[in-house]
């Protein structure tokens, strides 16, 4: 997924640089570059959450785990990250609903390309599925370092 991430940022430096080129050349516009940059955006993020999870790249807040002992920050990691797990689910299963919706009510963009909402939504649910299946791999990881003392996050 990250590499679709990568795809769809060069993807939107080149309609931005297409938009910006038109427009000081000739004073036209493209009329998608913001929307479809926004779309992009939100795929981006989601597309490319599992494997910064993976890459131990998220920003983690380890002033005061760097206090404790070893088990209990190793117990306090695996509570979190459970947690979030069952926080992505929960966001998941929403997200299915809202292409789910979309699909069902025929939505569109409401802009001049009437672009269908669940296209980029779709983007974002299986974005979202692969950060979940991510996150709870790395659940079950925490929770066996709790005795085999590993580091996993």
């Amino acid at each position: 997924m990250a590499v679709f991430s990568a795809i769809i940022l060069g993807l939107m430096a080149v309609l931005i640089l297409l938009e910006i080129f038109l427009w000081n050349t000739f004073e036209k516009t493209t009329l998608i570059a913001d929307e479809y940059s926004a779309y992009g955006l939100a795929a981006i993020i989601f597309l490319g959450a599992g494997h910064c999870l993976k890459e131990k790249g998220h920003i983690r807040i380890t002033l005061v785990l760097g206090l404790l002992p070893d088990k209990l920050t190793r117990i306090i990691s695996c509570i979190a990250t459970a947690l979030t797990t069952l926080f992505m689910g929960y966001l998941w299963y929403y997200l299915y609903l809202m292409v789910r919706s979309s699909i069902r009510y025929s939505s569109t963009s409401g802009t001049l390309t009437n672009t269908p909402l669940w296209i980029p939504q779709s983007l974002m649910l299986i974005g979202a599925a692969c950060f979940l299946l991510q996150l709870t791999a790395t659940s079950l990881a925490t929770f066996q370092a709790i005795s085999t003392k590993e580091e996993v996050l």
